[in-house]
């Protein structure tokens, strides 16, 4: 059996846009219903993906608006990115926008693996502010994988941390490709 991998994921968007719901919904398979403000948590877990096992590291972090200065340590040691929006709030999908914005420029304008969720799904079609459209032209964009979600319902949950973790294998393993151009 393959050595164990290690990836740290760093949870991103505006506050209230349930960050923390899929994180608890992912590692405990539960829904909190009340909780605190996060500040930063981590959770780990050990999860299999085809045939290699790897100790994901997810750190929650605080909900962000469009003013936050990234600190370094949302850049360095970080593998992949789960930026997250409310489908029932606009101004997170902005927020998720100017978030993965800063980022880019933070890591020196590298590809870097990035899952782009649509949360609270689930909620009714008349509280919508962002259609499933909008949101997978933003990912098409960004060269990013779109998911909609529902952390309350566990919808996609396991299945958006599935694959953030083959995002960052296909970014990684990118890098070792053969363009067909060489130095003279």
């Amino acid at each position: 059996m393959p050595p164990v991998r290690h990836r740290k994921v760093l949870l991103l968007g505006y506050r209230a846009v349930g960050k923390t719901s899929l994180a608890h919904q992912f590692v405990e398979g539960k829904f909190v219903e009340c909780y605190e403000p996060t500040v930063e948590s981590t959770y780990n877990k050990m999860v299999v993906v085809g045939k290699d096992e790897f100790q994901l590291q997810l750190v929650d972090t605080a909900g962000q608006d469009e003013y936050t200065i990234l600190p370094h340590s949302f850049v360095i040691g970080i593998h992949g990115y789960v930026l997250v929006y409310s489908v029932t709030s606009l101004q997170s999908f902005q927020v998720v926008k100017t978030l993965h914005n800063k980022l880019y420029e933070s890591r020196g304008k590298t590809r870097m693996p990035v899952v782009l969720v649509g949360n609270k799904a689930d909620l009714a079609l008349q509280s919508r502010e962002v259609r499933t459209d909008e949101g997978k032209k933003l990912a098409e964009s960004w060269g990013a994988i779109f998911l909609e979600s529902s952390a309350k319902e566990s919808q996609v949950t396991q299945g958006l941390f599935m694959k953030i973790i083959e995002e960052i294998d296909r970014v990684d393993n990118s890098y070792g490709r053969s363009t067909g151009c060489c130095l003279m």
